[in-house]
């Protein structure tokens, strides 16, 4: 008798237990960093010819060649993913988010705190080879393959 009360208090415990463990859900989003940016849900793609502008730098009147290359668009099984990106002279200076999957909140989530990630480390990198966000796998995959046709199109 005393065996299967400890045995039932055991149980129990391990299932109070188990039943109460919450897993981590990272609250804290950078929706900031991805709003800025347009989305597009439809298939429509943005013209991926360059367009330029032309500022004068601070030496002395000499201009630098701002330019701007879309990549083309990744096609995923959660929903298309776009960017877009700014280089002056060899150099990527912006990236922006032309289309990523919305087809529900979860995409939502995932992609606000996946994209300026992704962001950042093409920044620092200079080039499509970053990794992946960890939960946001495909939207990476996406990302990548659109950021390495950009980045083709723009011959760095």
């Amino acid at each position: 008798m005393r065996r299967i009360v400890i045995w039932l208090a055991s149980t129990i415990t391990i299932l109070v237990l188990l039943f109460g463990y919450h897993t981590s859900t990272n609250k804290t989003s950078s929706a900031s960093a991805v709003s800025s940016s347009p989305t597009t849900s439809s298939g429509s793609k943005p013209s991926s010819s360059p367009s330029s502008t032309t500022s004068s730098g601070s030496n002395g009147g000499s201009s630098s060649k701002i330019t701007t290359y879309a990549g083309s668009v990744a096609q995923t099984r959660w929903g298309p993913v776009q960017v877009k990106i700014t280089v002056q002279g060899a150099k990527i200076t912006k990236v922006t988010i032309l289309q990523q999957p919305s087809g529900n909140s979860r995409d939502a989530e995932i992609n606000s705190r996946a994209l300026p990630i992704l962001i950042n480390e093409s920044l620092g990198a200079q080039n499509a080879n970053v990794d992946m966000v960890s939960g946001a796998t495909v939207t990476s995959e996406g990302y990548v393959q659109s950021l390495q046709a950009a980045l083709d199109e723009a011959g760095i």
